[in-house]
Protein backbone atom coordinates (compact mmCIF):
# COMPACT_ATOMS: atom_id res chain seq x y z
CA UNK A 1 0.00 0.00 0.00
CA UNK A 2 1.63 3.58 -0.95
CA UNK A 3 -0.85 5.81 0.78
CA UNK A 4 -1.31 6.30 3.91
CA UNK A 5 -2.89 4.20 5.81
CA UNK A 6 -4.87 6.14 8.03
CA UNK A 7 -5.41 8.33 5.30
CA UNK A 8 -7.35 4.92 3.52
CA UNK A 9 -9.27 3.97 6.51
CA UNK A 10 -10.78 7.65 6.86
CA UNK A 11 -11.59 7.23 2.92
CA UNK A 12 -14.54 3.74 4.41
CA UNK A 13 -16.28 6.08 6.06
CA UNK A 14 -16.64 8.79 3.62
CA UNK A 15 -20.30 8.42 2.25
CA UNK A 16 -20.12 7.41 -1.77
CA UNK A 17 -21.99 11.09 -2.54
CA UNK A 18 -19.26 13.15 -1.10
CA UNK A 19 -16.17 10.77 -2.52
CA UNK A 20 -18.35 11.50 -6.27
CA UNK A 21 -18.81 15.38 -5.01
CA UNK A 22 -14.75 15.48 -4.44
CA UNK A 23 -13.73 13.19 -7.41
CA UNK A 24 -16.02 15.58 -9.25
CA UNK A 25 -14.26 18.69 -8.42
CA UNK A 26 -10.74 17.31 -8.54
CA UNK A 27 -11.72 16.18 -12.18
CA UNK A 28 -13.39 19.63 -13.39
CA UNK A 29 -10.35 21.46 -11.93
CA UNK A 30 -7.64 18.93 -13.81
CA UNK A 31 -9.70 19.68 -17.03
CA UNK A 32 -9.97 23.63 -16.12
CA UNK A 33 -6.00 23.90 -16.02
CA UNK A 34 -5.70 21.58 -19.08
CA UNK A 35 -8.94 21.59 -21.28
CA UNK A 36 -6.94 19.68 -23.90
CA UNK A 37 -5.61 17.03 -22.15
CA UNK A 38 -8.28 14.62 -24.30
CA UNK A 39 -7.70 15.85 -27.12
CA UNK A 40 -4.86 13.36 -28.33
CA UNK A 41 -7.21 10.57 -27.71
CA UNK A 42 -8.72 10.75 -31.22
CA UNK A 43 -11.19 7.60 -31.76
CA UNK A 44 -10.52 6.49 -28.13
CA UNK A 45 -11.90 9.54 -26.76
CA UNK A 46 -15.34 8.38 -26.73
CA UNK A 47 -13.81 4.98 -24.84
CA UNK A 48 -14.89 4.64 -20.84
CA UNK A 49 -11.68 4.16 -18.61
CA UNK A 50 -12.32 2.53 -15.58
CA UNK A 51 -9.78 3.32 -12.04
CA UNK A 52 -9.83 0.98 -9.34
CA UNK A 53 -7.22 2.11 -6.80
CA UNK A 54 -6.74 -0.91 -4.58
CA UNK A 55 -6.11 0.87 -1.31
CA UNK A 56 -9.59 3.21 -1.95
CA UNK A 57 -12.27 2.07 -1.18
CA UNK A 58 -14.11 3.84 -3.85
CA UNK A 59 -13.56 3.28 -8.62
CA UNK A 60 -14.10 5.64 -11.00
CA UNK A 61 -15.46 5.67 -14.56
CA UNK A 62 -13.90 8.48 -16.64
CA UNK A 63 -15.53 9.26 -20.28
CA UNK A 64 -12.80 11.32 -21.89
CA UNK A 65 -15.29 12.38 -24.71
CA UNK A 66 -17.89 13.81 -22.38
CA UNK A 67 -15.66 15.30 -19.33
CA UNK A 68 -17.21 13.00 -17.01
CA UNK A 69 -16.02 10.79 -14.06
CA UNK A 70 -18.18 8.72 -11.90
CA UNK A 71 -17.87 7.31 -8.71
CA UNK A 72 -17.96 3.67 -7.55
CA UNK A 73 -17.80 1.09 -4.27
CA UNK A 74 -15.28 -0.72 -4.84
CA UNK A 75 -16.56 -4.37 -5.92
CA UNK A 76 -19.56 -2.78 -8.09
CA UNK A 77 -19.56 -3.19 -11.63
CA UNK A 78 -17.93 -0.85 -13.47
CA UNK A 79 -18.98 -0.47 -17.34
CA UNK A 80 -15.59 0.17 -19.54
CA UNK A 81 -13.32 -0.69 -22.04
CA UNK A 82 -10.57 -0.27 -20.16
CA UNK A 83 -9.43 -0.82 -16.96
CA UNK A 84 -6.15 0.01 -14.63
CA UNK A 85 -5.95 -1.08 -11.26
CA UNK A 86 -3.44 -0.40 -8.49
CA UNK A 87 -2.16 1.83 -5.66
CA UNK A 88 -3.79 5.28 -6.01
CA UNK A 89 -1.08 7.08 -5.58
CA UNK A 90 1.07 5.22 -8.60
CA UNK A 91 -2.34 5.71 -10.68
CA UNK A 92 -2.16 9.41 -9.57
CA UNK A 93 2.00 9.45 -10.15
CA UNK A 94 1.15 8.05 -13.59
CA UNK A 95 -1.15 10.42 -14.80
CA UNK A 96 0.73 13.21 -13.60
CA UNK A 97 3.48 11.35 -15.90
CA UNK A 98 6.60 11.31 -12.93
CA UNK A 99 6.82 8.24 -13.03
CA UNK A 100 7.88 5.63 -15.67
CA UNK A 101 4.54 3.48 -16.46
CA UNK A 102 6.60 0.79 -18.19
CA UNK A 103 8.30 0.00 -15.50
CA UNK A 104 5.15 0.32 -13.11
CA UNK A 105 3.52 -2.07 -15.61
CA UNK A 106 6.07 -4.68 -15.67
CA UNK A 107 7.49 -5.19 -12.04
CA UNK A 108 3.31 -5.71 -12.09
CA UNK A 109 2.72 -2.50 -9.31
CA UNK A 110 -0.39 -1.64 -11.93
CA UNK A 111 -3.53 -4.16 -13.72
CA UNK A 112 -4.06 -3.16 -16.78
CA UNK A 113 -7.20 -4.90 -18.87
CA UNK A 114 -9.31 -4.52 -21.63
CA UNK A 115 -8.74 -2.31 -24.75
CA UNK A 116 -4.61 -1.92 -24.52
CA UNK A 117 -4.61 0.49 -27.63
CA UNK A 118 -7.29 2.69 -25.82
CA UNK A 119 -4.91 2.68 -22.40
CA UNK A 120 -1.53 3.88 -24.36
CA UNK A 121 -4.02 6.25 -26.13
CA UNK A 122 -4.66 7.86 -22.38
CA UNK A 123 -1.06 7.43 -21.69
CA UNK A 124 -0.35 8.92 -25.16
CA UNK A 125 -2.78 11.68 -23.84
CA UNK A 126 -1.38 12.59 -20.44
CA UNK A 127 2.17 12.80 -21.56
CA UNK A 128 3.62 15.88 -21.06
CA UNK A 129 0.46 17.48 -19.86
CA UNK A 130 1.90 18.55 -16.28
CA UNK A 131 -0.64 17.86 -14.56
CA UNK A 132 -0.12 17.96 -10.58
CA UNK A 133 -3.07 16.59 -8.42
CA UNK A 134 -1.33 18.05 -5.35
CA UNK A 135 -1.31 21.89 -6.97
CA UNK A 136 -5.08 21.20 -8.05
CA UNK A 137 -6.54 20.21 -5.03
CA UNK A 138 -4.80 23.04 -3.16
CA UNK A 139 -6.38 24.77 -5.86
CA UNK A 140 -9.48 23.51 -3.69
CA UNK A 141 -8.76 24.41 -0.35
CA UNK A 142 -8.92 28.21 -0.59
CA UNK A 143 -7.13 29.73 1.95
CA UNK A 144 -5.31 26.53 2.74
CA UNK A 145 -3.36 26.36 -0.56
CA UNK A 146 -0.14 26.61 0.40
CA UNK A 147 -0.37 24.57 3.46
CA UNK A 148 -2.28 21.95 1.72
CA UNK A 149 0.14 21.78 -1.47
CA UNK A 150 3.32 21.39 1.06
CA UNK A 151 1.79 18.45 3.70
CA UNK A 152 0.73 16.53 0.22
CA UNK A 153 3.72 17.26 -1.75
CA UNK A 154 5.70 15.59 1.41
CA UNK A 155 3.73 12.59 1.77
CA UNK A 156 3.50 11.93 -2.16
CA UNK A 157 7.56 12.24 -2.17
CA UNK A 158 7.71 9.79 1.14
CA UNK A 159 5.01 7.68 0.07
CA UNK A 160 6.35 6.71 -3.21
CA UNK A 161 9.93 6.94 -1.91
CA UNK A 162 9.11 4.31 0.44
CA UNK A 163 8.34 1.59 -2.37
CA UNK A 164 11.10 2.57 -4.65
CA UNK A 165 9.18 4.18 -6.80
CA UNK A 166 11.23 7.10 -7.95
CA UNK A 167 9.36 10.81 -8.46
CA UNK A 168 10.44 12.49 -11.70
Amino acid sequence: MLAPHRLMATARMVPLPVAACVASLLFQQVLKSHPKLFDRLGEYGKARFGFIPSDLPFAFSIRPGERTIRTFRRGDAIAADATIGGPLLLMLALAEGRVDGDAIFFARKLAVSGDMEAVLALRNALDDSEIDMVKAIGKLSGPFNRSMVGVLSSMRRRALESHGVAWN
